[in-house]
């Protein structure tokens, strides 16, 4: 088996990005906001200089190989998010009883599904991640990719059909469009 020397990712940052690496902490500011985040690896090094950030391991094995690959994603995520944002779309689908979707705080309420007496509930994660509801649209929209996502799935989730025919009962709240879009 031969290991390789060293891997070297670099991830360019945008001129309205600013980045800072202290240790394994890794703050990112930008338009949109601040999102920091730990990246505590032994064997992986991130640091940067005006135009890049280095995430680096030295002679690696598989997973710190997958390692440097998952924390590049998670840091040119969070510069995407704090320039650009994220954007989740989705559809109120109902065709038995209509439903009523209501934003609560951090909490999102579905009443009168399937009929059902109780509302269902969902978590909004995070604090940048706001929610909108409008007719039979449901926005979702944030800085942080793994919270807007993590909330969609949470509001779908709450939708699930259980003990019922799913290719007739088609009643929840979909996905329907995902996309990165800039920030207002």
């Amino acid at each position: 088996m031969v290991k390789l020397a060293d891997i070297t990712e670099i991830i360019p940052i945008p001129e309205d990005v600013t980045v800072t690496i202290n240790g394994s902490e890794v703050t990112v500011k930008g338009n949109g906001g601040e999102i920091k985040r730990n990246f505590n690896h032994n064997k992986i090094t991130i640091s940067n200089d005006e135009e890049n950030i280095t995430v680096k391991v030295a002679f690696p094995n598989k997973k710190d190989k997958a390692m440097v690959g998952t924390i590049r994603s998670h840091i040119s995520n969070m510069i995407y998010g704090v320039d650009h944002g994220f954007t989740y779309k989705m559809k109120i689908v109902y065709a038995h009883f209509p439903m009523t979707v209501k934003v609560q705080g951090k909490i999102v309420t579905i009443d009168n599904f399937l009929g059902e007496r109780s509302p269902r509930k969902a978590k909004i994660i995070g604090d940048d991640v706001k929610v909108s509801v409008k007719g039979e649209d449901v926005t979702i929209t944030g800085i942080n990719k793994e919270h807007v996502g993590q909330t969609m799935a949470n509001i779908e989730q709450a939708t699930k059909i259980k003990g019922r025919d799913p290719r007739i009962f088609q009643d929840g709240i979909y996905l329907v469009d995902k996309r990165q879009e800039e920030l207002e």
